[in-house]
């Protein structure tokens, strides 16, 4: 289970590493998470919330140590206006939407210093229906002209928002990144649509929001029966359940820990046992 296969036949990395928030130490982070074994980056063309540009500058120091481009699972989104700093942001206010699309995902090239883009995730749904329409059809462009490998979206808790992209998308979307928390529902019912379209499930804040399980006397048991920490415990339950999570963490240990993920499996009934506690 080291890579998840989307409906456009890619390979994904299990486990993506998030760079929101890491501000001026972000492509020390992105250095270190490489070298440390991640193989997907996942960023955003939002300079209220990433540095998209010092992840290109993290990546760019990785490949001058011997990674290859190929190598990394490289994913980024375009951000509506309301979710940027409208003082800092790629593209102008007035600017048509579809402009504004393609102007975040040139700078997002630049920034990344590549002329691909693995992953291309519209970080939020836009509203009404004909407006999500438009955005998709433009980046539906750069699938067509291979300069993206899929795409996906983000921030979408409402099933039929979902399925009315999927239902109105020439190029399905083939990645959905979510909170994964219990105000949501875990997001069950979006899960299982997943599950039957091929889409693969992201989640973010899998940590952040689920303290209570994390200190659940479950997963303290497992923790000491596999000699792991909770949160590979964790990490690894989500991979079993279909899920890619993203990894934000700081610390180098953790990193290596983490990513040790791969090295062991959860029992059926110990997947069913924590799978309850998301009831």
């Amino acid at each position: 289970m080291n890579t998840f296969l989307s409906n456009q036949n890619i390979q994904m990395p299990n486990m993506i590493y998030g760079t929101a928030w890491k501000k001026e130490n972000t492509t020390d982070f992105v250095y270190q998470a490489i070298i440390k074994g991640f193989k997907g980056i996942d960023t955003a063309c939002q300079p209220k919330h990433y540095r998209e540009d010092l992840v290109g500058q993290g990546l760019l120091k990785a490949y001058e140590s011997g990674v290859k481009r190929e190598d990394i699972f490289l994913q980024t989104k375009f951000t509506p206006i309301d979710g940027q700093d409208k003082l800092n942001m790629p593209y102008l206010e007035n600017d048509e939407i579809e402009v504004q699309v393609e102007k975040s995902f040139e700078t997002s090239k630049r920034n990344l210093k590549t002329d691909f883009i693995d992953s291309y995730i519209l970080h939020s749904p836009v509203y009404p229906g004909a407006k999500l329409q438009r955005v998709w059809e433009k980046m539906q462009e750069f699938y067509d002209k291979k300069e993206v490998g899929q795409l996906g979206i983000s921030n979408c808790y409402d099933l039929d928002v979902l399925v009315y992209l999927y239902n109105n998308a020439k190029v399905k979307p083939s990645v959905i990144q979510n909170r994964f928390y219990a105000q949501s529902g875990y997001d069950k019912d979006i899960r299982k649509f997943c599950l039957e379209k091929g889409i693969i499930y992201e989640s973010f804040w899998s940590l952040t929001a689920n303290p209570h399980i994390l200190s659940s006397e479950l997963l303290q048991k497992l923790a000491h029966k596999y000699e792991r920490g909770v949160a590979e415990i964790f990490y690894r339950f989500l991979n079993h359940i279909n899920i890619v999570p993203l990894n934000g963490t700081t610390s180098s240990i953790h990193m290596i820990e983490d990513l040790k993920i791969n090295e062991f499996e959860l029992l059926s009934e110990e997947i069913d046992e924590i799978s309850k506690l998301l009831n």
